[in-house]
């Protein structure tokens, strides 16, 4: 009589594991844990897209390759930055984004001046020369999820 009654206190220690492992489960997938939306596949290929149209349109290279290179870094916003490229950054930016971009020189650190709270995408590309000047310099686009 006595080893039927530890049979089914196993049985019901296996379904109390059972029961707790399932629970566990299920608070880690309603978490987002596990099947969390990622969106950073499609941010980075809108920005390579758009970095790469500034990159190949000769007259938005001659823009960038222009500025001064005492006046770099040259920020959003700043009148100095080409409105061209400003104008292009904005046209082709999906809906989705808000983006901004930063033009300096190839060693510095070029980061934003703002704080965003939220997940912020960065891409950079090198705009190095044209057929008349060779003057390194970096754009690097910011975008983050509206």
């Amino acid at each position: 009589m006595m080893n039927n009654k530890r049979g089914w206190i196993r049985v019901v220690e296996a379904f109390v594991a059972i029961l707790l492992i399932t629970g566990v489960l299920l608070v880690v997938i309603n978490k987002g844990y596990i099947l969390k939306k990622d969106d950073s596949p499609k941010i980075y290929d809108a920005q390579i897209s758009i970095l790469r149209e500034i990159e190949l349109n000769d007259q938005l290279r001659t823009d960038i390759l222009n500025i001064d290179s005492s006046e770099l870094p040259v920020k959003w916003g700043n009148p100095k930055f080409p409105s061209e490229v400003n104008n292009t950054i904005i046209t082709r930016t999906p809906s989705y984004l808000e983006c901004i971009a930063n033009i300096c020189n190839l060693q510095d650190i070029c980061g934003m001046e703002k704080y965003v709270e939220k997940d912020v995408y960065a891409q950079a590309v090198v705009i190095a020369a044209n057929l008349e000047n060779y003057k390194p310099r970096q754009i690097k686009m910011f975008c983050w999820v509206k």
